[in-house]
């Protein structure tokens, strides 16, 4: 089979792709190169690609999280030999492609009870919710957290680390059918459909005090909704803008002493010692069933279609792109 490489040639819409035969050179000084089995996909992969977290220039490859084997090592690496299963995951970007060199500190070796395909779906989420649950707020028994799109990939895990936790998850969810995915995820209670009353029913399941955090990944008018479910001293977490952009948040919305975190695991994962970190830290959730469901696969060249799928909204779990 010929390998492949997906070239983004500009900031747009699927039509930006372009699919071609991949070349790779031998790796380098302190890199592995990577057979991938496996690459996840991510809302970040929808936002580089739309040009609302811009490249450094085009055309580039985006891709942020894979899986696979080592098929060889350049100078200098001793902790890697060819066969070795690995996964990486954070910036540099550049995934989307059937084989990659990569600098050898930002791979990591996998245990024999995680295959490529967990791995690829759920490295970077599951890095993620350490950064969420344990460094942005430091959750645990008795927190209670809002979760929005809980049984998405990333609300999956959020909702099984934080139930790990001992804290009480309430999710929100746009259907009765990802309900019963997040109940059986742990979600202690649900809250179904694009249109309902978050805080309302927020105000209802923790007796009118709000939640300690609330992680929104949905964007829009959603992060109003959420700090207003926070309670007093409590804090709101923006991750993300999978509906559309966030608007100005009056600075009066955070009385009483609640406080907004934006943060980015891109930025954390620039610090060597933080990722491997964090990425330790997801593999080991992993190991306990912590994972991203998968929820659809596409071949490599198919991955308009992917993203499309993506930003419909419609899959719950992860969405892979198999070379």
């Amino acid at each position: 089979m010929t390998d492949q490489i997906v070239f983004l040639n500009a900031p747009g819409d699927v039509a930006q792709f372009r699919i071609e035969d991949q070349y790779q050179d031998p790796p380098g000084t302190g890199e592995i190169k990577i057979r991938h089995h496996a690459i996840g996909t991510n809302f970040l992969d929808v936002y580089h690609r739309k040009g609302i977290y811009p490249l450094p220039s085009y055309p580039a490859v985006i891709g942020a999280e894979a899986a696979g084997v080592v098929e060889a090592t350049g100078p200098d690496v001793t902790d890697f030999k060819p066969g070795d299963r690995v996964a990486y995951a954070g910036p540099p970007v550049g995934a989307y492609c059937s084989t990659r060199n990569i600098a050898a500190e930002r791979v990591v070796r996998l245990p024999e009870t995680v295959s490529a395909k967990p791995a690829a779906s759920s490295l970077l989420k599951g890095m993620t919710a350490y950064l969420l649950l344990k460094k942005i707020h430091d959750v645990g028994d008795g927190s209670i957290v809002l979760i929005h799109a809980a049984a998405g990939g990333l609300g999956s895990i959020l909702v099984r680390w934080a139930k790990s936790l001992n804290a009480t998850v309430i999710g929100t969810v746009s259907t009765p059918q990802k309900a019963a995915l997040a109940k059986s995820y742990g979600a202690d209670h649900l809250i179904v459909g694009r249109e309902a009353d978050i805080e309302g029913h927020v105000k209802q399941f923790t007796s009118g005090i709000g939640v300690d955090v609330a992680y929104d990944g949905i964007g829009g008018e959603m992060l109003i909704k959420s700090i207003r479910s926070v309670r007093p001293f409590g804090k709101a977490v923006t991750i993300g803008q999978a509906a559309g952009p966030i608007p100005p948040v009056p600075v009066e919305e955070l009385r009483p002493g609640k406080s907004l975190s934006h943060p980015s695991i891109m930025a954390w994962c620039a610090d060597i010692g933080r990722y491997r970190e964090a990425a330790h830290a997801a593999i080991r959730a992993m190991e306990t069933g912590i994972v991203s469901e998968i929820g659809g696969e596409y071949r490599l060249a198919d991955v308009a279609n992917a993203h499309e799928e993506m930003e419909t909204g419609r899959s719950a779990g992860s969405i892979l792109l198999i070379p």
